[in-house]
């Protein structure tokens, strides 16, 4: 299991995956707007999502855990 984590205080842009869906290393999960930029955080990991943690618009700090892959 790992944890999918934000590198930095932003807002949650966009969600790019699903409860279930597979992923790979590296695949984007969430788009992060912070500092007025766009940045995707990824994967850290092979796996299938099994929770994500945030909606649109929440607010994160940096190493909230952003979802769960297993």
């Amino acid at each position: 299991m790992a944890e999918v984590i934000s590198p930095m205080v932003g807002k949650i842009f966009k969600i790019e995956v699903n409860v279930g869906d597979t992923v790979e290393e590296g695949d984007e999960v969430v788009i992060l707007e912070a500092m007025k930029m766009e940045m995707p955080v990824v994967s850290p990991v092979d796996g299938t999502v099994k929770e994500i943690k945030v909606s649109v618009g929440d607010a994160v700090e940096s190493d909230t855990v952003i979802a769960v892959i297993e």
